[in-house]
Formats: structure tokens, sequence, C-alpha cells
């Protein structure tokens, strides 16, 4: 593949959100898996775990205790008199929060602490850093896989859209539905599956917004 396949593979990639009723196979999962573990990672670390759930009466649930949750807090919100912004909560973040509920796959990407040599022998010992600091490196580590599963799923014809509001609104709730222990962080939920439609390409900024070249 050269450059060109490569770039457009990037520049492809949408955020999907609504998908057609095609399953996605347990071997396909696996083989998006392989290519995300294949990331960097801080002195390879690799922390980074994966659920994929593909019943679809537990992704329907997953939805459900979503939505219980978001009502929970606009009821709340509502008491202190924020009535506006419990109704946005409701009306407009909750159908892009659980964009996922149509799609016959989801991956809950999760991220473990950083542990290494380093930690243990040198920078433990010295109280170089917090333990917070640590579960961000297990973040960031873990999202590195996830991009490259998200687009290796594009170069496949499959789509994704990788999403929080399961996490903001109902973690302990999902923690617990699906056993996931505590010292392991849920990072995002990604739907995934094949595309009903291609969203549109949305503005990027510049390169020269973004970008400070120091010669």
């Amino acid at each position: 593949m050269d450059y060109q396949q490569f770039k457009e593979i990037i520049h492809g990639r949408r955020s999907v959100r609504n998908f057609s009723d095609q399953k996605v196979s347990v071997e396909i999962v696996e083989e998006l898996i392989d290519c995300a573990r294949y990331a960097p990672s801080d002195t390879n670390s690799q922390t980074w775990e994966f659920i994929a759930v593909l019943n679809e009466d537990m992704i329907k649930e997953i939805s459900d205790m979503t939505w219980t949750r978001l009502h929970a807090f606009a009821d709340e919100s509502k008491k202190r008199g924020l009535e506006r912004e419990a109704r946005l909560l409701v009306r407009s973040f909750g159908p892009y929060a659980t964009a996922f509920e149509n799609a016959p796959a989801l991956i809950v990407c999760l991220a473990t602490p950083y542990e290494s040599k380093f930690r243990d022998r040198i920078f433990d010992p010295i109280g170089f850093v917090g333990d917070d600091v640590w579960n961000e490196e297990g973040i960031k580590s873990s999202c590195l896989a996830i991009q490259n599963l998200m687009l290796a799923a594009h170069a496949m014809g499959l789509g994704t859209c990788p999403m929080t509001g399961p996490v903001l609104a109902a973690e302990e709730q999902l923690r617990a539905y699906l056993n996931i222990e505590p010292f392991k962080q849920i990072n995002m939920v990604i739907a995934l599956g094949y595309p009903e439609e291609q969203p549109r390409k949305l503005p990027r900024k510049e390169v020269s917004e973004i970008l400070k070249v120091i010669p």
C-alpha cells in the first residue's frame, strides 16, 4: 500500500451512527483487535483491553441503562431549577449518547494503569508523579489502540463511532453489568457495524491553524 492509499483511509473514516442489519462476526472482531494491539504504548505496557458485545439484547440493555441515568440526571437538574438544561440533556444529548443502540456490535474499551520496570524501580520509589498520572498513561495508550481499530474497521468496509455517553452517564451501571474490575478504567465504547449510509465529511481546521514549526 502506498502513502496515498493510506491517506485515503484516514480521510475516509467517518463516525457512523446508522448501521445495516448485517452481523459482525467474531473473526472480524478478533482481526480488528489484532490491529489494535499493535499500537504503540509507553514502554510497551499495552494498557488496553476490550470487551466485544455482539448480543443484541445486551446492547439494548446498555442503551436503556444510559437513558435511565440521563433521565435521573435531568430530574435532579429540574429540582435545582435547571429546566432548560435538563430538557437539552434528554432531547439533544440523549440520542447522541445512545447512537450505538442499532449497532450489531459494541466494543467496550478499557484502560489499565501503567506498569513498568521504570515505575517499579524508579518512579514510584522517588514519588515522581501520582497514581492519577499513571491512570492517564493507561488511557493515552488505550486511545492509540482504539484509533488503530477504527482505521482498520474502515479499511474493511465497516463503520465505527467512538462514544463516551454511556461512560459519562452510567459508568457504575455499565461496570457492574459487564463485571469490569475496579482498577480498569472504562475509556469509551465503539459502535461497530456495516454502514447504512456514509456520513458527510465534516470540515477540519487548516494545518496552518494547528501547527507551529520551529526551524
